[in-house]
């Protein structure tokens, strides 16, 4: 039943605010965009119809992704529509993106933010920024405190199933066969009521005498009492199963009947004592956890096969294992003589645990990362404490995805939406700007409310108070810790955290915008904190975070450098980026001598190693007396072009980069009457781009033709305009037109159709028409199987000795990409990024202002130390007379 709520006639009747006349409030069901396998929603269509039927606007925002088609919301007075804006109440399943939240709207999802949880606190401060009023389903509770809106059954369905598939894998990888081979993925049933029936299968081939004997009878535990552990119950008893008391399962492991499984419910009155004399007191325990102990790890786990775990677990309340538990239940058992070696015994008795309650570090310690739907199962090594993606080697085999329903979506959504029903309306009737305590909620929903006109509620503000002692506590545990926070996630992020990574008093979070490739260095970087932001947007967050750290390191694009510097300047916080020192950042010098910090640039390839493999050499000739007359030369860039034939094989050209007589002076060679810095590529790229020059396709400013307000454009469509004719064009015009463009070069012509750039595939979303040429030519041109990328630089340099003989040094530097590693590319920048980082934060570079590596204090170092990263260079000379 809905409350506070009926309709008589034409008449409307809030009853504990009165009577009064306006439209019925808009209901919106946002689409979910957090995980690619959410397909849940909050409400079912059933519900919908009755929402509807009551008079009320429902609007569903459209998505492919959702289990329930949209035909069936429709069908029940639903309206699909992308904008939910006039909707008060908007409800999900998982948290909105920071930058989908609409100010001063009612929300009600899963906002995981009651533990002050870190990754989630970035949303919290928006939400209270924009004044939303937050519902959290998780609060919504009963006057026993039980939770009376939940997807726990159905968490325990799925969590079930999955463990039992991992089983069968475990099994094998250990040698044996067994029916549980047969259960697949929660996921891969189209309801539940198929795997049921694929474990009853299962189960009928256990209750044949079809599992190996050396295996021995096998237990599962479930712990807790509540619909997680039902839910997984309900799917167990499809097996041939016995239920026994917990103390019965030392016995029934050692001698039970292998043609059925065994389980037991454990509560907390058969594994917690008090620790002075015993005993259980469960009002005692409530009031007093920490005086308790469990005595899991000694009386149950040892006898126990797989755990499955869904208990709720806090601060302060005992844990069932510890890591050092794990190692002890982990130790080999002695195999008995004589068994033959194709039916070998089990290492251990424990060999996996399916925590359902996903909580990390909570009662299973070592569970320190959820696993996920695509990588549903992980080994957990306890001698080493790692944590391997397998299910083969040492360990125990652990599941613990943390969106379990989402495997079972429609069933879940349809099970979610019959407990959130009778709450909706009250929830609906209110509007997010208005005062809290004005609206007349039930206990359930009121206690409900995080936050509300932009502060957390009474009950909540404890959220706070975590975060802050959170802080502090990670301030004092870190001691000596050194906090580098890295902006960027692109390519050259990877070898930048995995040598900072190495030092485990350094401490690191990453900054980006994109945020599956912030998803990808979590899953390989365990131990640093990632934040999904637009630092551009969001500069007060940008300068909140800098001040937290001892240095900021930039990966961004170099024209949102000095943005940074700027927060690093003004919370007196070091600076490293790769890019070169520009204009921008050089009209920083005083400010940042003044703050007292060491900015260095140009610390990547080029700029970078080019910069230090020259100084070595010059220093070099320096010490001997020698003079620098000659780094050979070019003219104006893409005309300038010079045949590069030191690598006959590699057929390359040489081309200017800008104006390099600007480093005479920082490199001490004023004595050069020549000094040419340049770009290396393969022979023909120079005229390609010559091309696509003449065509404006390498125009970087902001085009009108590609804004987003306007229809998106094909590249034929976009080269019409370009080459100024009539769209749309027979191809043979434009193809025409477009060659009369380039000047007739027709090996020019043949480039810009090779790319598609006369065809209909649409120009991909770009701000300029470079950046557009960009993307499309990364789609175009991907490594194929087999193939890396290759960096080859070379400095020649002319020397004249004090005996008046010349000489000509060549230092050549050739890295190859690894086929299932780093880049070429993304090591040569990002390793020496990381070294000059480490040099800074351990005091190697005290410099203070603007840096670039043209010392031996600082190139010295680098150019030892790329050595053991694979960056290695030659070098050979000629005497000329």
């Amino acid at each position: 039943m809905l409350r506070a709520f009926s309709h008589t006639g034409n008449r409307c009747a809030f009853r504990p605010a009165g009577c009064r006349h306006h439209h019925k409030p808009v209901l919106a069901i946002r689409r979910e965009d957090v995980s690619a396998w959410e397909r849940r929603a909050p409400l079912a269509p059933k519900h919908v119809k009755e929402l509807t039927q009551m008079g009320y606007k429902v609007l569903v925002q459209p998505s492919n992704r959702r289990a329930i088609h949209e035909k069936d919301y429709i069908k029940a007075g639903g309206i699909i529509q992308e904008d939910i804006s006039e909707a008060s109440l908007i409800v999900g399943v998982k948290r909105p993106p920071e930058g989908k939240l609409i100010p001063k709207k009612n929300y009600a999802f899963f906002s995981h933010t009651i533990k002050a949880q870190e990754a989630n606190m970035p949303l919290l401060d928006e939400i209270l920024r924009q004044e939303v009023r937050l519902f959290d389903y998780e609060k919504m509770v009963d006057h026993k405190g039980m939770r009376v809106v939940a997807f726990g059954k159905w968490a325990g369905v799925a969590g079930m199933i999955n463990i039992l598939h991992g089983l069968g894998l475990r099994f094998l990888a250990l040698g044996h066969h067994t029916p549980f081979m047969h259960i697949g993925m929660a996921h891969n049933y189209r309801n539940s009521s198929q795997a049921v029936q694929a474990v009853r299968d299962a189960g009928y081939e256990i209750s044949l005498g079809l599992m190996p004997k050396s295996v021995g009878p096998l237990t599962f535990v479930f712990t807790g009492t509540g619909n997680v552990s039902r839910g997984a119950q309900e799917m167990f008893n499809a097996l041939p199963c016995e239920f026994v008391e917990p103390h019965e399962l030392k016995e029934v492991s050692r001698s039970g009947d292998l043609r059925k499984v065994y389980g037991t419910v454990l509560s907390r009155h058969h594994h917690l004592v008090r620790k002075r004399d015993g005993m259980y007191d469960p009002a005692d325990y409530d009031k007093h956890p920490e005086l308790y102990t469990s005595r899991f790890n000694t009386d149950i786990a040892p006898y126990t096969t797989c755990l499955i775990n869904g208990i709720y677990w806090e601060q302060n309340t005992p844990r069932l294992l510890s890591r050092q538990d794990a190692q002890k239940l982990l130790v080999p058992v002695k195999s008995a003589a004589g068994a033959p070696e194709g039916c070998p015994e089990l290492p251990h008795k424990l060999l996996a645990i399916c925590d359902i309650s996903a909580d990390t570090g909570g009662s299973i310690e070592f569970m320190t990362e959820c696993t996920t739907i695509d990588s549903p199962f992980c080994m957990y090594d306890a001698d080493q404490h790692i944590i391997h993606d397998s299910v083969e080697g040492s360990g125990i085999l652990m599941c613990s995805i943390d969106n379990l329903p989402a495997q079972l979506p429609i069933e879940a959504t349809e099970y979610f939406g019959d407990m959130l029903f009778p709450y909706i309306e009250e929830m609906l009737l209110s509007e997010g700007s208005e005062p809290l305590e004005n609206q007349n909620y039930s206990s359930v929903v009121r206690d409900a409310v995080i936050a509300s006109n932009g502060s957390l509620t009474a009950k909540y503000e404890y959220i706070q108070k975590l975060r802050e002692s959170r802080e502090y506590a990670q301030s004092l545990s870190m001691g000596n810790k050194k906090r580098v926070l890295v902006l960027g996630s692109g390519y050259v992020s990877g070898p930048v955290l995995e040598y900072l990574t190495r030092d485990s008093d350094v401490d690191i979070t990453i900054v980006s915008v994109m945020k599956e490739q912030l998803e990808e260095l979590r899953k390989k970087y365990s131990k640093v904190t990632s934040i999904h932001m637009d630092v551009i947007k969001d500069e007060e967050k940008l300068s909140s975070l800098v001040k937290k750290h001892d240095l900021v390191i930039s990966l961004l694009p170099y024209s949102v450098h000095p943005l940074v510097a700027k927060k690093c300047i003004n919370n007196k916080v070091n600076l490293v980026t790769a890019s070169y020192l520009t204009p921008a950042m050089k009209e920083l010098q005083e400010s940042v001598e003044a703050a007292g910090i060491t900015v260095i640039s140009e610390m990547g390839l080029d700029p970078g190693l080019d910069h230090m493999l020259a100084m070595e050499c010059i220093d070099k000739a320096k010490e001997v007396g020698a003079t620098v007359i000659n780094i050979p030369a070019g003219g104006a860039l893409l005309d300038s072009v010079t045949a590069m034939d030191f690598y006959p094989g590699l057929n390359l050209e040489g081309f200017p980069n800008r104006d390099s007589t600007k480093y005479a002076e920082p490199y001490g060679i004023q004595t050069a009457h020549t000094l040419l810095r340049g770009t290396l590529r393969y022979k023909g790229y120079s005229k390609t781009m010559g091309g696509f020059v003449k065509l404006g396709l390498i125009n970087p400013d902001p085009s009108p033709l590609l804004n987003s307000t306007t229809p998106r454009l094909t590249w034929k469509e976009l080269m019409c305009k370009l080459v100024e004719i009539q769209s749309p064009a027979e191809y043979s015009v434009l193809k025409e037109a477009v060659l009369n463009k380039l000047d007739k070069d027709k090996s020019q012509l043949e480039a810009v159709e090779w790319l598609g750039l006369l065809g209909d595939e649409p120009v991909p979303a770009a701000d300029s028409i470079v950046g557009a040429l960009a993307k499309h030519m990364e789609m175009k041109l991907p490594f194929g199987t087999g193939e890396r990328d290759m960096i080859v630089m070379r400095n020649e340099i002319g020397l004249r000795h004090p005996s008046g003989h010349l000489e000509d040094k060549f230092i050549d530097l050739v890295v190859y990409g690894d086929n299932n590693g780093y880049s070429a590319m993304a090591k040569t920048v990002g390793y020496p990024t990381a070294i000059a980082a480490k040099m800074v934060l351990d005091g190697e570079i005290n410099t203070k202002g603007m840096v670039i590596p043209l010392t031996k204090k600082i190139y010295g170092p680098i150019l030892e130390r790329v050595k053991a990263e694979g960056i290695t260079y030659s070098t050979h000379n000629v005497i000329r007379q």
